[in-house]
């Protein structure tokens, strides 16, 4: 199963190719997306993206994920996450939401197994 391309991106939405949802924020990875919903693990813009946050996503099997911090990258990501996820032996980018879902796209292209959460505003 590959990763869905995220067909657009904009302030406060985005688009998965295959999905009718428009989402603000997103959780994507091979084979599905759905909404990221942040009152889920309490997460804010500080200190940030949780590992409970990508939980989800490591258990689809993904090699890379690739985490957005927001147009204005105003979301955190504290190294505690970036320590979980390479203790389970995945690849982690962190960008800026626009370039961190070029990135996505691309290697979902090349049949990567990745996945990612994406915040689509600050």
């Amino acid at each position: 199963m590959s990763s869905p391309e995220i067909a657009s991106l904009s302030w406060g939405q985005m688009k998965v190719k295959g999905c009718s949802t428009t989402y603000k924020d997103c959780k994507v990875w091979p084979g599905g997306s759905r909404t990221w919903d942040w009152r889920e693990t309490g997460t804010n813009h500080s200190p940030g993206v949780q590992p409970a946050d990508l939980e989800e996503v490591v258990k689809k099997g993904v090699k890379t994920v690739v985490i957005g911090r927001g147009m204005s990258e105003a979301l955190q990501v504290p190294a505690s996450t970036v320590n979980y996820l390479k203790k389970n032996g995945i690849d982690v980018l962190v960008l800026q939401t626009e370039k961190a879902v070029a990135e996505y796209n691309t290697l979902a292209a090349q049949g990567v197994r990745v996945g990612g959460v994406f915040h689509s505003t600050c």
